[in-house]
């Protein structure tokens, strides 16, 4: 997959709870994604599917026609968004070996609790276990 640019993966509320849907749930068309984050709200559905069409004009999902509808599909996993979050921001504002991102990273990763760093802990160790990344 290409790397998306940082600028596309900057995503309102509604965008992330769209592609929050469509991961728990899978491809669905725009009533369908509109019952699970848009009805509560009190937003059309036009407001979802133009939510739906931003998406995928970033590049994070796939639509197909189905009858008289289009369905929509995430086609970045969840991981591999927070993966290209995560180096977009390091080659926008990394540092020399990435020292700084790193600190960052344990930094909020503490915030969270020593349960988070212990499993931060625990998934060095396997990468390293396995020889590599």
């Amino acid at each position: 997959m290409s790397m998306l640019r940082l600028s596309d993966l900057a995503l309102g509320e509604l965008e992330r709870d769209v592609l929050d849907v469509l991961w728990t749930d899978g491809a669905l068309n725009p009533g369908a994604v509109h019952e699970r984050v848009g009805a509560h709200r009190g937003i059309s559905v036009n407001t979802v599917s133009s939510a739906l069409k931003r998406l995928q004009d970033k590049g994070l999902l796939a639509r197909e026609k189905v009858s008289h509808a289009y369905v929509y599909r995430a086609i970045v996993s969840r991981a591999e968004l927070q993966r290209q979050l995560i180096d977009g921001i390091a080659a926008q504002f990394g540092d020399a070996g990435g020292v700084g991102l790193l600190a960052a990273f344990v930094d909020v990763a503490e915030e969270r609790g020593e349960e988070t760093l212990r499993r931060l802990e625990q998934m060095i160790a396997a990468r390293l276990g396995e020889g590599g990344p």
